[in-house]
């Protein structure tokens, strides 16, 4: 089989493995319903976490995060590492078919075709892609999202300023493939955010709370 068709197969895999909806499907198991006709409306944990059950949450984060880091682990398992020139820049197959994979799983995350391509905003699932990437960078970027969230107290400015440090972390700790790949990733984010950017502004945003839902 060709690299591309490999870089196909597994993009095709990231995509449809990154499309399930685990918020949606544990709410419903637990007994909340429908996720999304409750707080902000998304799958994602931040909302899961507003039923006030925080080990649902927590098991929404894990498994969202799940996705995109498998769909790049398994690419990178089981493509060849042989040298491939992506745009004239040299990496290896292994690493491309698993930004491919990763990238892919995400954007399933967001547009999973069972929802009608109304999902999440990926935050979980890149973290889990970076982390299975490039580690550093993204236990720097926690580091970063909870000293945001203990200061602020916002869940999706932590999100952004997250997310936004990564393709700078990459930038000097990384290569150019992966800064290409994470920046592309991280414009989907931001673009997800935009009512979070409007709510932020109007003074209007949700802050992270503990507190059971009655």
């Amino acid at each position: 089989m060709s690299m591309d068709y490999l870089f196909a197969a597994f993009g095709i895999g990231g995509y449809f493995l990154g499309s399930i909806p685990f918020g949606l499907v544990l709410c419903y198991l637990a007994g909340y319903g429908d996720i999304r006709k409750i707080g902000s409306g998304n799958i994602g944990a931040t909302n899961v976490l507003r039923t006030g059950n925080k080990t649902l949450a927590l098991l929404t984060v894990i498994l969202d995060a799940s996705k995109a880091g498998m769909a790049a682990w398994l690419a990178c398992k089981f493509v060849p590492a042989d040298v491939y020139y992506l745009c004239g820049v040299e990496s290896s197959a292994n690493v491309i078919a698993a930004l491919i994979a990763g990238s892919l799983a995400i954007i399933g995350h967001n547009f999973p075709v069972w929802l009608k391509f109304k999902g999440g905003k990926g935050v979980a699932s890149a973290f889990g892609f970076v982390l299975v990437m490039t580690p550093k960078i993204a236990l720097l970027a926690l580091l970063i999202w909870l000293a945001m969230a203990f200061a602020f107290r916002y869940s999706s400015l932590s999100a952004i300023v997250a997310a936004t440090a990564v393709p700078v972390l990459t930038y000097f700790m990384s290569d150019e493939i992966h800064t290409v790949f994470y920046t592309a990733i991280v414009v989907l984010i931001l673009v997800r955010h935009h009512a979070n950017f409007a709510r932020l502004f109007r003074g209007e945003e949700s802050k992270i709370t503990f507190k059971k839902k009655s």
